[in-house]
């Protein structure tokens, strides 16, 4: 079995103003398949990984001989990443329910949340990803991670294991056709596209 790149369930305009559409073709069809492609490769010197779901794969990179965990870690990572990003994103859904309560409850409001967020992606040097994640003990922290890596990866990338809830590329390829260096710009318009039924779907999930 080898991993394939997910079609999208909208249109690469879907999501103008704030997304572009030149944009997310490139991201989807190039960078994406890119991580998907060379995931493969490698795998196929350990078939007995290829049969894992992509989120399953990555937190069982310790078990890769280190001399193909690296290239391994950012290209399956990118390929969760990703997977995780498209679904992700959906102009005109609403924060509510038990995620909301949630985010209420972790971060006292709302608003507080998105500021720790946006912080968070904003002062994150060079590429990589901004986190909502859920940990064990079934709090919810942001958190950032460098290149592809993933917070499922847990001890492998940092000392916070955790459930991603929603996440977002800081990767300059991301965004820089429509917003150049202006990350900011960027990173707020994350909240007009954010899939928050996806989100809720995951932090229903609470797999721990």
């Amino acid at each position: 079995m080898s991993y394939i790149l997910p079609s999208l369930s909208y249109n690469y305009d879907a999501l103008e103003p704030y997304f572009d559409e030149k944009t997310m073709k490139i991201h989807h069809t190039k960078h994406h398949q890119t991580y998907v492609d060379n995931t493969n490769d490698i795998l196929k010197d350990f078939p007995e990984f290829s049969k894992l779901e992509i989120e399953d794969l990555i937190q069982n990179l310790n078990k890769i001989p280190l001399v193909k965990r690296t290239f391994l870690r950012n290209n399956a990572g990118g390929h969760a990443n990703h997977s995780m990003f498209w679904k992700g994103l959906k102009i005109g859904t609403e924060l509510q329910g038990q995620l909301k309560s949630a985010i209420e409850r972790d971060f006292v409001s709302v608003e507080n949340f998105k500021q720790v967020f946006e912080k968070t992606a904003l002062t994150h040097f060079g590429s990589g990803w901004a986190w909502l994640i859920l940990t064990s003990n079934d709090k919810l922290v942001v958190i950032s991670t460098s290149n592809q890596d993933n917070p499922l990866m847990g001890n492998l990338v940092s000392n916070i294991f955790g459930y991603p809830i929603l996440g977002l590329d800081l990767w300059e390829h991301a965004y820089y056709l429509k917003y150049e260096n202006r990350r900011q710009e960027y990173i707020q318009a994350f909240w007009s596209v954010i899939n928050w039924d996806e989100a809720a779907k995951r932090f229903a999930k609470k797999t721990f």
